[in-house]
C-alpha cells in the first residue's frame, strides 16, 4: 500500500539547508499496524505528513496503491487525502461551536455527500468509537478522551485505506490514552484498518504490531514487536 523509495526531505531557512529525511525507505502491506517512533526533529512527523500527502518529497519515490503521488500538484493530493487517508492529531482539531456529530460529517461535506448520508455515517462511526450518544455535544462538554474519540471518528467516516495518527495520546493520561489505543487495535484487528502512529514514546510504539525508529531523518531500525 505505501512504498517509498529513497525519500528526502530539504527545508531551506534563508541560506541553511535544514535535511529533514536523509534517503529513507519504507514499504506498508495492507492491514499493518505500525508505530514511527523518534526524539523531537528526527523526521517522523516529516514522514508523516509525506506518507499523508500533506507535503512532498524533495526527492526520492513515493507510491500510494500503486498510484505515484510524489510528484502530484495540491489539488490532486488533497482528492487522494479524501478518499483514503484519515488523520488523527494530539490536539484533536475539533470545531468548538458544532457538535460531535458534525464535527465527524465534515470530511463528507467536503466530499460532497447528502445530508442525510452525511448524518447517518455520522452516527455510524461515532458509534464504533462507542460515542454515540454524545452525538449532540460540543467539545467543551466532553472529556480529553471522548474528545479524540470524536476525531477517531472523523478520520473513519470517509472509511478511508490509512489511518494516520500523530501522537494521539499525547494530550491523554495513561488510562483514557489506553482506551484510545485499544481503539486503535480493534479497528486494525476487526476492520482491517492500516494504521501509521507517530510517537516519541517508547510503550505507545510497542502497541503496534511492527515498530520503526528514526533518528537524525534516517530509519535507523525496523523490527516486528
Amino acid at each position: 500500500m505505501i512504498d517509498i523509495q529513497q525519500v528526502t526531505k530539504i527545508y531551506k531557512m534563508g541560506t541553511t539547508e535544514v535535511h529533514a529525511l536523509r534517503g529513507v525507505d519504507l514499504q506498508v502491506v495492507a492491514g499493518e499496524f505500525i508505530s514511527i517512533i523518534g526524539p523531537s526533529g528526527s523526521g517522523k512527523s516529516t514522514m508523516m505528513n509525506i506518507i499523508g500527502c500533506l507535503d512532498t518529497p524533495t526527492g526520492g519515490s513515493y507510491q500510494l496503491d500503486g498510484t505515484q503521488v510524489s510528484s502530484m500538484k495540491d489539488d490532486a493530493l488533497a482528492e487522494i487525502r479524501n478518499r483514503k487517508i484519515g488523520f488523527v492529531f494530539q490536539t484533536f482539531n475539533l470545531l468548538p461551536r458544532q457538535s460531535a456529530a458534525d464535527n465527524v460529517a465534515l470530511p463528507l461535506l467536503y466530499a460532497g455527500v447528502s445530508r442525510r448520508e452525511r448524518r447517518e455515517r455520522s452516527l455510524g462511526a461515532l458509534e464504533r468509537v462507542e460515542l454515540a450518544d454524545r452525538a449532540q455535544h460540543r467539545p467543551a462538554e466532553l472529556s480529553g478522551g471522548e474528545r479524540q474519540r470524536v476525531a477517531i471518528a472523523r478520520a473513519l467516516v470517509n472509511r478511508p485505506s490509512i489511518l494516520l495518527a500523530d501522537e494521539p495520546t499525547g494530550n491523554l493520561d495513561q488510562k483514557v490514552g489506553k482506551e484510545i489505543t485499544d481503539i486503535f487495535e480493534s479497528l486494525n484487528q476487526d476492520a482491517g484498518v492500516t494504521i501509521v502512529l507517530v510517537t516519541h514514546d517508547d510503550k505507545v510504539a510497542g502497541l503496534a504490531r511492527r515498530k520503526v525508529k528514526i533518528i537524525d531523518g534516517a530509519i535507523v531500525s525496523d523490527q516486528k514487536v
